[in-house]
């Protein structure tokens, strides 16, 4: 509910960006890039040794998998809030993420994280048959307690 409001205070200030000739560059919110900046590093300990295009296979409710999952709710959030961003802000805020290169590190993370065949193990919405259910056709339920 916060983060779609936070870009208004930005496009106040929006003026004075754009005038340099080099390009300008905007930080999403400082909190919220200092948790992906220590979430990158922490995740890169973890995924140093698998190659792009192999997997890691992360076990449910380990440390490795609370800091995956926190990694990529961050970024949910950073998603969220760009979506609430004028298109001039996103311009900026997206410089600013790949100076920092931010959005390549997603990228490698996800690319060594997506399992070569999502297959979708858990109960399913419809009548079984002989398809096989994937994360990609199935809906994903989350029953936070």
């Amino acid at each position: 509910r916060l983060m779609p409001e936070l870009p208004k205070f930005d496009d106040e200030d929006l003026k004075s960006y754009g005038d340099e000739e080099e390009e300008s560059a905007l930080s999403p919110p400082a909190a919220l890039m200092s948790v992906l900046a220590t979430q990158e590093v922490l995740l890169e300990n973890i995924l140093e040794c698998i190659p792009v295009g192999e997997f890691a296979v992360i076990q449910p409710l380990s440390d490795e998998f609370c800091l995956v999952l926190g990694y990529l709710l961050t970024w949910k959030l950073t998603l969220a809030f760009f979506k609430a961003a004028s298109s001039q802000l996103r311009v900026l805020y997206s410089q600013y993420l790949r100076r920092t290169k931010s959005l390549n590190k997603l990228l490698y993370h996800l690319f060594r994280l997506m399992p070569e065949s999502p297959i979708f193990s858990g109960p399913t919405s419809e009548v079984p048959n002989k398809d096989t259910k994937t994360f990609f056709t199935e809906e994903l339920h989350l029953d936070v307690k």
